[in-house]
């Protein structure tokens, strides 16, 4: 699916990076040792946590992109690590859970 059509459905803001045309999947967890097992290549994490560590995650796992859930932002250090691996980062005032309802409901 068009990840940009997930965006506008889902209203999020984009945070950090350029978002990649597709996703495929979707991961939703906050503990980093087990997202980096799980998140797979494009698929959307969503999470609150917003370190640099998530950017490195998400990253080294080629996740499509970060969707901070709970209006959750990102700190400088971590806006400027997004940027320099490229990594999308989203946020949403929803929270994991009704992103995670949502997204069921816009791609069945």
């Amino acid at each position: 699916m068009k990840l940009s059509v997930l965006a506008e459905k889902l209203g999020l803001t984009l945070l950090a990076g350029d978002p990649p045309e597709e996703f495929d999947g979707v991961y939703a967890g906050d503990f980093l040792s087990r997202a980096m097992s799980r998140v797979g290549e494009g698929e959307v994490w969503i999470t609150i946590m917003n370190n640099v560590n998530v950017i490195a995650v998400a990253s080294l796992t080629d996740a499509a992109c970060v969707i901070l859930a709970e209006d959750v932002g990102l700190d400088d250090a971590a806006r400027a690590a997004a940027d320099s691996k490229g990594v999308c980062v989203y946020s949403s005032g929803k929270t994991v859970y009704e992103l995670c309802r949502d997204i069921a409901a816009i791609v069945s």
